[in-house]
């Protein structure tokens, strides 16, 4: 009714109007509730007193058995307009005489009801006795309408609806008048604060126009703008100061950042140079180690041949590192090729060569719905790669290989996962996980360069995406990734 929106001058003149309207409502109720319970009393009373004389008129006409005299003093109702019916019964209860007024149509009761007068929806009605000394002579019936108390309640609900136009005439003109004393200085404290807002000049102070409360609140106001404006004065200075000095930051920032983009540059050069430097003479140990365990196995004793057999080994381990390195240096030169690429052919081709290099050994590899991703084919290959082999290495110890692999939603992300029944790895050490060169198992247990995992990062944040894992020792490990692209076929399946 009140809507918290509502200009104060309307609401004002709503609550007058309204309590105004309440209050008249309330009084006309309370009148005609008394008009109606007082007028149907009175009427009952008339209707009784009525029903007395023509009840004792009626004593002869009964008594000698006239029926036309009885008939006479009931036409005498003509007179009263509202009867509109009217009958007297001998001592038997059969109707001696009647008298019906044109518009009523209702038949008479065949026999007379218990003494008395009542009031029904319609009408007025009872029955009076017709006695003669002592004895009973007969019953008088009378049924009169309803229709003078609604021409009086008419009346009076037209004298009603006159006063509450008057009184809603003058409750709108007295609140029209007096409000304009209330809202005229909460209005022009309201324009003095809507200037403020649209200008932001607190320089702007409000005039003071009464002495009430309303005088006091704008007193406040003043003093809040003045506060405001002198806060804002230093506010001012200490903006120029922070944006000299963000500016100066900003210069600084922006001078390492070109460092630190020269330094990386300068690091992945000298890593890709040492590595490729590196190459040529780790080939060579290795390759003089077979020539010395192929030629000269014969003049060696046993020490020696497992001296040459070390050399062999971590000459080859050598030169995996090596090659891990630089595969993981020319990730941050590379730029990625991104466009629909189906995942599921993907991890299928993957599984299929893994399953050729495993030979004979039990595994139980499971693929899941993979939807399309956005994403360049030779990096993502090498993330499924890295990690299948990972889920198939480190569980070559269980009787079976167990392996799944699928993905979820998770909100609004598309989540690929792998999961194992293999080593696992303790969760404290998982800060060192996608570290390079970082190994969570020695090289005896499962062997490894520890940079796979890197690449594996490193590939997956230059797709705007991240990865993570879960594990506990002993009981295997789940590694989860996302990429920031989706295609549109993902995008379908997700929806199905």
């Amino acid at each position: 009714m009140l809507r918290r929106n509502t200009p104060i001058q309307q609401k004002l003149m709503k609550v007058i109007m309204l309590t105004s309207g309440a209050v008249l409502l309330l009084t006309c109720s309370s009148f005609f509730a008394y008009e109606f319970v007082t007028f149907r009393q009175s009427s009952m009373r008339e209707l009784s007193t009525l029903g007395e004389i023509i009840a004792t008129n009626s004593t002869a006409a009964l008594a000698f058995d006239d029926s036309t005299a009885a008939n006479e003093i009931l036409s005498a109702l003509k007179a009263e307009r509202h009867i509109v019916a009217a009958g007297v019964y001998d001592a038997d209860g059969k109707l001696f005489s009647y008298y019906r007024a044109s518009r009523n149509q209702t038949p008479f009761p065949t026999v007379p009801e218990a003494d008395g007068y009542q009031f029904a929806a319609a009408y007025f009605g009872g029955y009076q006795p017709i006695v003669q000394g002592d004895k009973r002579l007969g019953t008088l019936y009378l049924k009169s309408d309803t229709g003078a108390m609604y021409e009086r309640l008419k009346l009076y609900g037209t004298i009603a609806l006159l006063v509450v136009a008057l009184s809603f005439l003058l409750a709108y003109l007295l609140s029209r008048n007096l409000q304009h004393g209330i809202t005229t200085p909460i209005l022009a404290l309201t324009e003095t604060a809507k200037a403020v807002s649209d200008r932001h000049d607190y320089s702007v102070r409000a005039v003071k126009q009464v002495d009430n409360e309303v005088g006091v609140l704008t007193d406040a106001f003043n003093h809040m703008l003045t506060r405001i404006q002198e806060q804002n004065l230093a506010l001012n200075e200490s903006s120029a100061k922070i944006v000299a000095f963000n500016q100066r930051l900003e210069q600084r920032v922006a001078e390492r950042t070109a460092e630190l983009e020269a330094s990386n540059k300068e690091l992945e050069s000298f890593s890709y140079s040492v590595s490729h430097d590196l190459r040529a003479p780790i080939r060579s140990i290795h390759g003089y180690g077979n020539i010395l365990k192929e030629e000269y196995a014969s003049v060696f004793d046993a020490e020696a041949l497992r001296l040459i057999q070390t050399i062999l080994r971590n000459s080859k381990r050598m030169g995996q590192l090596i090659d891990d390195l630089l595969a993981f240096s020319r990730l941050g030169r590379k730029e990625l090729m991104r466009f629909d690429v189906s995942v599921q052919d993907i991890v299928q081709i993957i599984v299929e060569e893994q399953k050729s290099i495993e030979g004979d050994r039990p595994l139980e590899i499971k693929i899941e719905k993979l939807p399309n991703a956005f994403a360049d084919l030779t990096t993502l290959r090498q993330v499924w790669i890295n990690l299948v082999s990972n889920a198939l290495k480190y569980s070559r110890d269980r009787e079976r290989s167990i392996v799944e692999i699928g993905s979820f939603e998770k909100d609004g992300a598309l989540i690929y996962y792998i999961k194992d029944n293999g080593a696992g790895f303790d969760m404290k050490y998982y800060d060192k996980l996608f570290g390079v060169f970082q190994r969570l198992h020695s090289q005896k247990e499962f062997e490894g360069t520890g940079v796979g995992l890197a690449i594996v990062q490193r590939i997956i944040a230059k797709h705007g995406g991240k990865i993570w894992a879960e594990a506990k020792l002993n009981e295997g490990a789940t590694f989860y990734f996302t990429l920031s692209g989706m295609s549109s076929s993902a995008v379908a399946v997700n929806e199905n």
